[in-house]
């Protein structure tokens, strides 16, 4: 794990009670002197694009504020969160990094993830439900992508959603790619599905809870069954989770839409280390997943459920994972607790398209129809994700 000044941005994550954005906002005006923008304003775009001018921003679908905070307004606001009001909680923005390990390319038809979690058995494709991937964007060049919906958003200052680094691209194949191919083996399993593909880590692989968060509100905002989130951030054992994003999560699955993350690849198993799931899978609102190699084991680098704070909920294949790949190479194969969870999403949005089922209702129905596996449920959860 980084040290505290390595892993955060020096700005703040400001929690509002419930229904209280509008006196929220007001309180933390009246507390520190802080103006807030607010994307109820923005319809839909970027708030850094949007807010330059402003001190912090409002994030009204979530009730989360972001801001730049100086000691005597960090203060007043750490001393508000202990009294009765609309503040409930604050808490450091952290820094978070695309989960991936480059490896090299394979052959066949259709990739061994898409067979362990029968995609290529169903005839659902997602079709009509939208699918949010948070990452790195994609290559919107790529001919596989060329022909289908697809929405983008960047909340990534300075950059548009272009994949500049080649994670995102690679996640959203796997979700939402072509479950055919003339071009080497299918790989895409919600091949239908309506991509919603939001920048919130740059071309560098890395990005911050407030790019995250607000493309968690984009997503929402847009009716996003599905978010998928490939991305995190370490965590030490008995660290406590984001408040923040676990009431986040909550919101959003009021709004409908469920949110599935990386449980984080900070294991060395065969050294006898599992790492505990990182943030902000480990919040329990939202469906962490773990990563499977092709024998079906528990991936070396898998994080694992270690203590009562954060837990793998499912199993992904995640281990030399075929998928798309911006420029001229095309495609290429990763391994990381990255390429499990689009797996899971793209299995949820064939769910989500049979049953009509969302928020909780979508989480259960994985749950429950998972492939159990003769590995700890600490590792695995409820299992390997399959497809309907």
């Amino acid at each position: 794990m980084t040290s505290t000044e390595e892993s955060s941005t020096g700005r703040y994550l400001v929690l509002l009670e419930d229904d209280s954005t509008i006196i929220g906002t007001r309180e933390l005006a009246r507390l520190t002197g802080i103006r807030c923008a607010n994307t109820a304003d923005a319809a839909g775009a970027a708030p850094g694009e949007l807010f330059r001018s402003a001190d912090g921003i409002v994030l009204h679908d979530l009730g989360i504020a972001l801001i730049s905070a100086g000691p005597d307004q960090a203060a007043a606001l750490e001393r508000a969160v202990r009294e009765p009001g609309p503040i409930a909680a604050f808490e450091p923005e952290r820094r978070v990094f695309a989960i991936d390990d480059a490896e090299p390319t394979p052959d066949g038809e259709v990739t061994w993830g898409l067979k362990a979690v029968r995609a290529d058995q169903t005839q659902l494709t997602g079709k009509g439900i939208r699918v949010a991937v948070l990452d790195t964007g994609l290559d919107l060049e790529h001919p596989d992508f060329a022909d289908r919906d697809i929405v983008t958003g960047s909340f990534v200052e300075g950059q548009d959603v272009q994949d500049g680094h080649g994670h995102g691209t690679h996640v959203i194949g796997t979700c939402c790619g072509p479950r055919s191919s003339q071009n080497g083996p299918a790989y895409g399993i919600a091949s239908e599905a309506s991509i919603y593909a939001g920048k919130v880590l740059g071309d560098d692989g890395s990005g911050s809870d407030s790019g995250i968060l607000s493309g968690i509100q984009w997503a929402i905002s847009n009716g996003c069954a599905v978010v998928s989130m490939s991305l995190g951030a370490p965590a030490e054992p008995g660290q406590p989770y984001s408040e923040a994003f676990e009431r986040v999560a909550r919101r959003a699955m009021e709004r409908g839409t469920l949110i599935i993350a990386a449980a984080g690849n900070e294991s060395q198993r065969s050294a006898g280390v599992v790492a505990p799931v990182g943030h902000p899978a480990n919040c329990p609102s939202i469906l962490a997943v773990g990563a499977l190699d092709p024998q079906l084991q528990i991936a070396d680098f898998s994080s694992g459920t270690v203590d009562e704070i954060g837990q793998v909920d499912l199993v992904g294949p995640g281990v030399d994972v075929y998928s798309s790949w911006p420029g001229p190479e095309r495609y290429r194969k990763l391994s990381g607790t990255s390429m499990a969870t689009p797996h899971v999403s793209g299995v949820a949005a064939l769910y989500a398209q049979q049953h009509a089922e969302r928020a909780w209702g979508l989480w259960a129905r994985l749950s429950q129809t998972a492939r159990r596996l003769p590995l700890p449920s600490t590792d695995v959860g409820a299992g390997l994700v399959q497809a309907p």
